[in-house]
């Protein structure tokens, strides 16, 4: 059965490969052809994550859906936040039905072809090490949101190696305060063992994404960062264990 998954994996990589190759000068093209009245990238970016979706759709490995709160005016910048669990969070979240730039690692930014497509589509590159460019993106993540597009954040940081969610970090919160926009919560469950542990082997899995009702910032300071953090926090732990129950059942 080792073999099996090995084979079957590597056709979906080969197809991903052959893909990634069709898809960057494609985007490309459409980078350089919509930027100039098209600031915020929505355009550009909205074609790559259909790549995602696109893998998604041809491995037969993974069955992923989102579902909950639709949005109804995809050009209303929310800072999204939902919690880590593996690689195919990215994946997953890739799904819901509007553009988000990712607030990223620089590892996966470095990525040659995927980090280019990365950064041709607006996403944020921050190296959590270092506080000059956690600085940098914080205002990466305010010239997308200016810009009219929601930006992803996963707060915990890491993906949790445990089912207990790591803590969240400030700055989500912090930012969507200063800004005075809401937070969209987003819970993924299924996700944590759709890859392999340490290898490349796309295992199967049944996954979702649930968008929870949205928070509005108005009227709320800085010294309700910390109760409004723990109040997301909780909601989509909630919303995460609820899906689990209903993914097993």
């Amino acid at each position: 059965m080792m073999l099996w998954d090995r084979f079957v994996s590597g056709l979906i990589w080969l197809f991903i490969l052959i893909m990634v190759i069709v898809w960057a000068p494609t985007m490309a093209v459409i980078y350089i052809l919509t930027v100039p009245f098209d600031p915020g990238r929505y355009i550009v970016g909205r074609f790559f994550r259909l790549a995602a979706v696109t893998a998604i759709t041809v491995n037969p490995r993974w069955h992923f859906r989102t579902t909950g709160v639709r949005i109804s005016d995809p050009r209303r910048p929310y800072v999204v936040v939902a919690n880590h669990e593996s690689y195919a969070d990215i994946f997953l979240l890739s799904m819901l039905p509007w553009e988000m730039k990712w607030l990223a690692k620089s590892q996966v930014l470095s990525i040659p072809v995927m980090g280019w497509m990365m950064r041709m589509a607006g996403d944020i590159s921050v190296r959590r090490d270092s506080p000059d460019s956690r600085a940098a993106a914080l205002e990466g993540v305010r010239d997308r949101l200016a810009k009219n597009v929601s930006v992803m954040i996963m707060p915990e940081g890491t993906r949790s190696r445990s089912d207990t969610m790591l803590p969240f970090r400030d700055g989500a919160f912090r930012t969507a305060i200063e800004l005075g926009l809401p937070v969209l919560p987003v819970a993924v469950a299924g996700t944590r063992n759709a890859m392999a542990a340490g290898s490349f082997v796309f295992n199967h899995a049944t996954a979702e994404a649930r968008v929870l009702e949205p928070i509005e910032t108005a009227g709320m300071t800085l010294a309700d960062v910390q109760n409004l953090r723990e109040d997301v926090k909780e909601r989509i732990r909630i919303a995460r264990d609820d899906l689990r129950a209903e993914l097993t059942s």
